[in-house]
């Protein structure tokens, strides 16, 4: 990943989602179809900028890795998570899911936490 891409992470909540959370997001973005690709060239700033943006206006996004980008979809949503400020909520095929509750406006209403 470039140093551009990296230098300004935003930063997460500091209470991480728990599995009930994050089941219930999962179903959420069953439906949704990927807004991001990430492709031959990897993780660049462009490709963290296109997240950011739409996290921002989605919350809940999918992310599909293509079979010739240089990362595997566990490194690409590892680095694009910590990159957004957002939280990897799953993994299917070659498809990440993204979450980051939106900061003024929040759409999605997540459930109770256990315990």
């Amino acid at each position: 990943m470039s140093e551009q891409a990296q230098k300004k992470p935003s930063p997460r909540p500091n209470v991480p989602l728990d599995g009930k959370q994050r089941r219930y997001l999962r179903g959420l973005a069953h439906s949704l179809d990927p807004v991001v690709q990430i492709g031959k060239d990897g993780i660049e700033r462009g490709v963290v900028a296109a997240v950011r943006e739409a996290l921002r206006a989605h919350e809940l996004i999918k992310v599909r890795v293509l079979e010739n980008a240089p990362l595997d979809k566990d490194e690409a949503g590892e680095l694009l998570a910590d990159a957004t400020g957002s939280y990897v909520v799953g993994k299917v095929g070659r498809i990440v899911m993204l979450y980051r509750m939106h900061e003024e406006k929040p759409k999605i209403v997540l459930p109770k936490r256990n315990g």
